[in-house]
């Protein structure tokens, strides 16, 4: 009988020891600074209505979600003529979906518990998302977002906190350079009815996304397959090419736009923003505004960010921005929001192509306990009981196997201590203590190895 290997969906996959505990580094790095700055943590469903989520990712997101199909005989009300319109065809077989970010979920989750929340309304959420993309380095279909998001106030200190937090984030995970890019999509939109495409912000901000993709030229082909003529184009190249850094780009927008309301509207959101990190005493050396930034999501409506490391060749490990209709699809009108997701995946991939994980991390147990037969084994639990009593991460060898097996245990988990039992320890008390990075052993009593741990 052939028995067929198994295997996981491509786009997903399993985390041994290793791998979870150096994604626990940086779960409780981000949840730290989170809790920090006064977020705190809920959770939603995995499993939406697909209603809930359609519509709010743009036609390409939207084509990226994935659908749960319907239980029973879901096609008997379908008929031949609409197999040829998938949207036609989707909200009679699939009425459920995977979550594709955590926001819109949020969104959902303040308009159904609008009267039990205290606005504004700053929540955190780690929790898995699952996109149908195909599958490549830096992108799953399965992946962890750790999102944060302030409700119901428009104030920009929201955005100048939220740029805070992105420095002393990927500080504390020690990332070294990293750029946090900034623009609005007031601005975009004021670019689309100077350039003569008012109402097409959709189709400016999708085709922009790509330009790290696909280049100027794939960005130029694309847009004039969305109807944008050649006049348009030549009016947004000089735009999108401004030159400088950041003060000297606003001001050239202000200068050559001064009679586009919508753009500079935008402008002087961003200057706010910079004017409130000033007074968190933030240097800013890493804030770039940046024209080209677009965020393909449809439901931003001021700022947005972009985050990328500058130390490797990885897409963005952090984005968001502002949100001000969001809940108003739900029926909770003029309620603003703004929000930042970290992608822990790409941070991960990042951190240890670098080598950047700290090596205390690699494992949870500070000492194992071994034991040459029974007795020593039972004397041994109570040794163990203290340790644990006293807080240090400690195990016991379960069986009196030989100690050469007992110690390449210890070597395989990378575990720093072994205290070893034996006939002599159990008559002297004094047991032997082994250090196990470099070679030193001793004998101690258990008080001296509880000291000696805790020194370390």
């Amino acid at each position: 009988m052939n028995i067929q290997k198994p295997s996981i969906p491509k786009g997903t996959r399993d985390f041994g020891p290793d791998k979870m505990i150096r994604r626990s580094y940086i779960f409780d790095t981000i949840r730290s600074v989170f809790q920090k700055y006064g977020f705190l943590p809920i959770e939603t469903p995995a499993i939406e209505n697909l209603a809930v989520l359609s519509g709010k990712y743009g036609d390409e997101g939207d084509k990226l979600i994935f659908k749960i199909l319907n239980s029973g005989d879901f096609l008997a009300e379908s008929t031949p003529e609409s197999f040829n319109n998938y949207k036609s065809l989707t909200p009679k077989i699939a009425e459920k979906a995977l979550r594709y970010d955590l926001t819109v979920p949020f969104a959902r989750y303040v308009v159904m518990n609008r009267n039990e929340i205290n606005f504004p309304f700053k929540r955190y959420q780690i929790q898995p998302v699952w996109r149908a993309d195909r599958p490549q380095k830096g992108r799953y279909r399965e992946f962890y977002q750790c999102d944060a998001d302030v409700v119901g106030t428009n104030s920009l200190i929201c955005e100048a906190e939220i740029v805070m937090m992105i420095n002393e984030v990927l500080t504390k995970l020690g990332l070294k350079d990293f750029t946090i890019k900034i623009n609005n999509r007031k601005i975009l939109t004021g670019i689309t009815e100077i350039i003569g495409k008012k109402g097409a912000e959709t189709q400016l901000c999708v085709a922009i996304d790509k330009l790290d993709k696909i280049g100027f030229d794939g960005v130029i082909k694309e847009l004039k397959e969305n109807d944008f003529s050649d006049g348009n184009i030549e009016k947004l190249l000089p735009i999108i090419n401004l030159n400088g850094n950041t003060s000297e780009k606003l001001n050239k927008l202000k200068e050559l736009y001064s009679t586009n309301t919508t753009l500079n509207t935008g402008v002087a959101e961003v200057e706010q923003i910079l004017k409130y990190l000033d007074g968190l005493k933030s240097e800013n050396n890493n804030l770039e505004f940046d024209l080209t930034l677009a965020r393909g999501l449809s439901y931003y409506t001021g700022a947005i960010f972009e985050v990328k490391t500058n130390e490797t060749e990885m897409g963005s490990i952090c984005g968001g921005g502002r949100y001000d209709n969001l809940t108003g699809v739900f029926g909770l009108p003029d309620t603003s929001g703004v929000g930042i997701s970290f992608g822990v995946d790409r941070i991960y991939d990042v951190l240890e192509t670098l080598d950047r994980f700290p090596t205390s991390n690699l494992n949870s147990t500070k000492v194992l306990i071994c034991g040459f037969d029974e007795a020593c084994l039972q004397y041994g639990l109570s040794i163990l009981s203290r340790l644990r009593k006293e807080s240090i991460n400690a195990e016991i060898y379960p069986d009196a196997a030989k100690m050469k097996k007992q110690m390449s245990y210890a070597d395989g988990k990378k575990i720093a201590y072994v205290i070893i039992i034996g006939s002599e320890e159990l008559l002297s008390g004094k047991l032997t203590f082994k250090n196990m990075l470099n070679g030193e052993q001793v004998r101690l009593t258990s008080d001296e190895i509880i000291a000696r741990i805790k020194n370390q």
